[in-house]
């Protein structure tokens, strides 16, 4: 079986729209040359292959563990470009939590001792901004040559008076002064076509 380059693990309960928006953003970013894994659900499933490629099986018993690379924050080491050469990419598809619980590593790198696990420097990111920081280093960027900020807030006027805001207390890489974020995701939060997006840079 031909490797795919990138392989989300789909680790949440269920599909919410939060996680569908990520993962429809994630295929965008990689032209639906991605693979969603351990989906249960046959609704997901439907709703995930207009995507990319879909299996119910875990990546843990599709692919032989030595070939699989797992993105967790917690790893020791630091995701290179060689560390995906004839290797696939494995994102945990799970929703950010804020301060993290290392639930990649619980559900995912603690089930096999024979894959690599990396991470992608000290910063916990969404899946999507995930999938475009692995794409990148497959291409043959290093992760201090990719743009990143830290922290978004996302501003709507209401009326009569007030502002309605909703932090998001994660990094994002940066393309052309703007953060990877799905639009449908930005609208879904604030109930508005186009609110302000406003920088809380948490860099020290």
């Amino acid at each position: 079986m031909e490797l795919p380059k990138i392989i989300v693990e789909h680790l949440e309960p269920k599909l919410s729209t939060w996680l569908l928006f990520e993962y429809e953003n994630a295929s965008k970013i990689f032209k639906k040359k991605i693979w969603f894994t351990n989906v249960k659900s046959k609704d997901a499933q439907k709703k995930l292959k207009k995507f990319g490629t879909v299996r119910r099986q875990s990546v843990l018993k599709i692919f032989p563990h030595k070939k699989l690379v797992i993105l967790d924050p917690r790893a020791k080491k630091t995701l290179r470009p060689k560390d995906l050469k004839n290797s696939v990419g494995v994102v945990g598809g799970i929703l950010g939590e804020y301060p993290a619980r290392g639930r990649t590593k619980i559900l995912l790198t603690s089930k096999t001792t024979n894959a690599k696990s990396r991470n992608l420097g000290r910063e916990q990111f969404t899946i999507d901004g995930t999938i475009y920081i692995t794409k990148k280093i497959i291409e043959g960027k290093k992760i201090s040559a990719i743009p990143i900020k830290h922290g978004l807030v996302l501003k709507a006027k209401l009326r009569p008076s007030g502002v309605h805001e909703v932090e998001l207390p994660y990094a994002y890489p940066v393309i052309a002064g703007k953060p990877v974020i799905s639009k449908k995701l930005v609208r879904y939060l604030m109930k508005i076509k186009n609110p302000k997006i406003v920088w809380r840079d948490r860099s020290t």
